[in-house]
């Protein structure tokens, strides 16, 4: 099977806006200290191997931190806990070959530098990169939006020098001190895109073959689903049964493979809502329902990052589109979704009314059946997809349990490695 050519810091965008939605306080970081590290690396002399690395790195290095109270807890100071994040992060990127590298530098990238010190944990090299990042993320924190970059420049960088061969390694506290000779990298740190200001071609296209895409997929759906115990198995679920259905339905294998990647992409523009929101077990009212409403547009909007995605992208961001034209948010109908569309509709319906969530039970098989059947005599979702679910349902809904059980494990694995640190 071929392998699509698609260019490494695209993913990564990818993943660095939907972290950023998390808050908005907190919009454009991932971009402003994967530029200044790059930066830094840059002025260190690094090799372009690991320039690239330490840039990739920062682009996603608050991966594991899920929360918006997560994250607004480690804006201002770095409390003992600062860590949690930074090893979750590197455990959620477990299992994506293209970033092993950058997994482990995100793992350190909290660690001081101790007067040297923080060179080693338990007799483990650390990286010097995360180092690197550890600098850059302290100090793009310290720069106020509302304020003159140049003006309050001094200040932020005395800010760091206070910190020199404690917290910051004394060599890259020099490093940013030569930077900041250079008004151009201030004023592009602030820009509205800083990464866009790094030299063209600077990151090559990665081939990737289908099972490493699907890998980064299933990376990205975490980031979403492990926010809450209410959300943890879900698109484990969606992405299975959707799966199986193309197959059913004569899908070629890259196709089927296709549809468990919009499977695991479909939710993640619930990134952008409010834990209390996604949790509440009772019905929403007219807020909180536009509120979900806009998470398809969302995912719509971060999977347009990655051009290769095109048809991905419509299969995961139409899954609440109807074919009565009453869904969301697109108001799409008819003719105009595809079979891999409506695929999508009727996994993410199935899935939701069969598994278990804390609050309620799922529905046995014969009320799960009237729902989708209901559903297609309204309009709303396509026979054909419903006939072939209800006509293969035992099998269906095995599958489902046993990708939401695997979720659940993968749960618990993340849950008890924020535990023990």
């Amino acid at each position: 099977m071929g392998k699509k050519i698609i260019n490494l810091q695209e993913l990564l965008l990818c993943v660095s806006n939907t972290q950023d939605m998390i808050n908005p306080v907190l919009s454009n970081h991932h971009q402003q200290v994967a530029y200044l590290s790059y930066r830094l690396a840059e002025q260190l002399n690094y090799s372009l191997s690991d320039q690239k690395s330490v840039f990739l790195a920062a682009l996603i290095h608050d991966i594991g931190a899920l929360s918006m109270n997560e994250r607004l807890s480690i804006v201002d100071t770095e409390p003992d806990y600062i860590h949690e994040h930074a090893i979750s992060g590197s455990k959620l990127l477990e299992g994506f070959k293209p970033l092993k590298k950058e997994s482990n530098i995100i793992r350190y990238h909290h660690t001081s530098w101790d007067n040297g010190n923080g060179l080693y944990y338990k007799g483990e090299a650390i990286p010097r990169s995360s180092h690197v990042i550890h600098i850059a993320d302290r100090t793009c924190l310290k720069i106020k939006p509302d304020q003159n970059v140049l003006t309050q420049l001094p200040s932020v960088l005395d800010a760091i020098r206070r910190k020199k061969d404690t917290a910051f390694g004394p060599v890259m506290v020099d490093a940013l001190y030569e930077l900041s000779k250079k008004e151009y990298i201030w004023l592009d740190l602030i820009s509205e895109t800083p990464v866009s200001k790094l030299p063209p071609g600077l990151f090559d296209m990665l081939p990737m073959d289908i099972d490493d895409i699907i890998d980064f997929s299933a990376v990205l759906s975490r980031i979403v689903d492990f926010r809450s115990v209410f959300t943890s198995r879900h698109s484990a679920g969606v992405a299975k049964t959707a799966q199986r259905l193309a197959e059913l339905m004569g899908f070629s294998v890259l196709e089927c493979k296709m549809m468990l990647i919009a499977g695991n992409f479909h939710d993640i523009g619930k990134i952008a809502i409010r834990n209390e929101v996604l949790e509440k077990p009772t019905k929403l009212n007219e807020e909180e329902f536009d509120e979900i409403r806009s998470h398809t547009y969302y995912t719509y909007q971060l999977l347009n990052a990655i051009p290769q995605f095109n048809t991905i992208k419509e299969w995961a961001s139409y899954h609440h589109e109807r074919l009565n034209g009453e869904g969301y948010p697109f108001k799409i109908s008819g003719d105009n979704l595809t079979l891999g569309s409506r695929i999508m509709a009727v996994a993410d319906v199935f899935t939701a009314i069969t598994e278990n969530r804390p609050y309620r039970k799922g529905m046995d098989s014969d009320k799960a059946v009237s729902i989708l059947e209901n559903m297609v005599e309204s309009g709303s979702i396509d026979q054909f997809v419903v006939n072939t679910l209800i006509n293969n349902f035992e099998e269906i809904n095995s599958i489902r349990k046993e990708a939401q059980e695997d979720a659940s494990v993968k749960y618990k694995e993340y849950l008890d490695v924020k535990a023990i640190i």
